[in-house]
Parts: structure tokens; C-alpha cells; sequence
């Protein structure tokens, strides 16, 4: 999991599934004493609009930081989420307007007395609103499609395919005496950083230089051979590395070692 493809609308998302589950807790009706039911006293009231709106959120969490999130009865994670958080709003809607309708049997002694509408169901209502509007509106609002944590800076890359620094172990580095100096190569042996005999000449560089880049919203990587089929999803929050430059597009690496094509390069942040 990648918590660093989550985006600024699953942090609202977040919030409200939390303040949900502290509505739980509240009472659902006003007044004193002990015996004031909350959303636990009642599991109907209690399954069909806490729990249904943190389930959801949590699907919807879990599917943006899965690379590839399973389905479940042909939709995806975060589909059924929406949906389970669309569920939580409507009966926290309902239960605003009948508060009465899930604990008949409590308050069946009142003689008709209605009790005021407690804390529970007003904060439970604004989160569950609120919950569903983020979840709904996640994909359509650009400003909710930034990064909710800021991708760190990335070392220096050094240019694709380059040797590490010289020093003890690494090829071309001088073999140090037991006196402390250099050990002069013997003669007919090849001096550090000449070619080989036989061995071709390194071509000089091009003008592209490799360089890290991160991407503002998921977008899909192709294979080279020009396949429509993506092999990778390029996730915000993650580094990677541009090998070379085709046109508009980049060649990038992922961590993993596999090479794509980037076709959509707008908005990209160079590291």
C-alpha cells in the first residue's frame, strides 16, 4: 500500500468517517440521565449509517492506496464505498426526520412525548453529508486530487547507467599499496578509465539526462512495443525515473525495475 497516492479528498473523506464514529457515541436525543439511548443501543440505526459511512470510507481509503484493488461483485473498492457512504447520508437524512422511528419500543411510555433531537444525530448527520459529498466529488474537483502528502525530495540522481564514485572495490579504482599509495599497474596492464582492446568506444552522450518526476494523479504507463494495454500505474507521491524522452512522452522507470512509456506528461514535478 501507497499512502502516498491518497489525495486531499480522502483526507475530508478521513475526517468525516472519524467524526462519524464519534456521533456514534453521542446521545441520539436530548436531555439528562442515563438512560438517553446512543446509535449503540440501536444496531439497526447503528449498521445502517455509522457503520455503512466509516466501511466506506474505509474501502475508499484501501482502494487508492492498493496499485490494482480487487473487485467485489464487479465493482471496485472505492465504487462500493461511494455507495456505502451515499447509503450512510440518506439514513442519517431519515433519521433527522423520524428520530423516533428506530426506538418506538424505548419510547413507547412517553405518553407521545417527542424528545428533542440529540447530538449524535446532527453531528452524525453533517458527517455522514459530508463524508458522501468528498466521496462523490473526489474525482471531479481538481483541487481535491492533489496529493494529501507532499512527495519528498529526492537525491541527486545520477545520470542512467553511470558507474558509482571511484574508491576501494569499484572497477577503475586504484588498488592502495600498504605503504598508502597508489600500486602503479604493471606494465601492459590497462591504466583505469581507458577502453579495453577490442572494446568499442562510449558513444558521447545525447542532450536528454535523466531525471526524477513525480505525477499529480494516477496515470497509466504503456509498453515500449506501442501496446495499448498499460503494464504499470504511475501512483502521486512516488519518484520515478525518466530514462529518455520520446517526443512528448517519457520512457520511465519504476521501482521495480519495469520500463513504460508516459504518454501524458503534463503537470509532472521534476525532482
Amino acid at each position: 500500500m501507497n499512502i502516498r497516492s491518497l489525495t486531499r479528498g480522502d483526507g475530508v473523506v478521513i475526517g468525516a468517517a472519524v467524526l462519524l464514529f464519534i456521533a456514534s457515541f453521542l446521545a441520539t436525543f436530548g436531555g439528562d440521565g442515563d438512560d438517553i439511548p446512543n446509535a449503540w443501543d440501536n444496531l439497526g440505526l447503528l449498521m445502517s449509517m455509522y457503520i455503512a459511512g466509516i466501511a466506506g470510507a474505509a474501502l475508499i481509503v484501501v482502494a487508492r492506496a492498493l496499485p490494482q484493488p480487487p473487485k467485489v461483485v464487479g465493482l471496485d473498492l472505492g465504487q462500493l464505498g461511494v455507495a456505502l457512504t451515499i447509503f450512510a447520508a440518506w439514513t442519517s437524512f431519515w433519521s433527522i426526520i423520524d428520530p423516533l422511528g428506530a426506538f418506538d419500543d424505548l419510547f413507547s411510555g412517553l405518553g407521545g412525548e417527542e424528545p428533542e433531537t440529540g447530538a449524535g444525530l446532527i453531528l452524525g448527520l453533517i458527517a455522514a453529508l459530508l463524508l458522501a459529498a468528498a466521496a462523490v466529488a473526489t474525482p471531479l474537483v481538481p483541487a481535491l486530487k492533489g496529493a494529501l502528502l507532499p512527495a519528498p525530495r529526492p537525491a541527486a540522481p545520477q545520470p542512467y547507467g553511470a558507474q558509482p564514485p571511484a574508491g576501494y572495490g569499484y572497477p577503475g579504482a586504484q588498488q592502495a599499496s600498504f605503504g598508502g599509495q597508489p600500486q602503479q599497474p604493471f606494465p601492459g596492464q590497462p591504466q583505469p578509465g581507458q577502453p579495453q582492446p577490442g572494446q568499442p568506444a562510449a558513444a558521447p552522450a545525447g542532450d536528454f539526462s535523466p531525471f526524477w518526476f513525480a505525477v499529480p494523479v494516477p496515470r497509466p504507463l504503456f509498453p515500449e512495443d506501442g501496446s495499448p494495454t498499460p503494464i504499470a500505474e504511475l501512483a502521486p507521491g512516488t519518484w520515478y525515473l525518466a530514462v529518455e524522452q520520446r517526443g512528448p512522452a517519457l520512457v520511465a522507470q519504476t521501482q521495480d525495475g519495469r520500463r513504460g512509456v508516459l504518454q501524458d506528461t503534463s503537470g509532472i514535478q521534476r525532482g
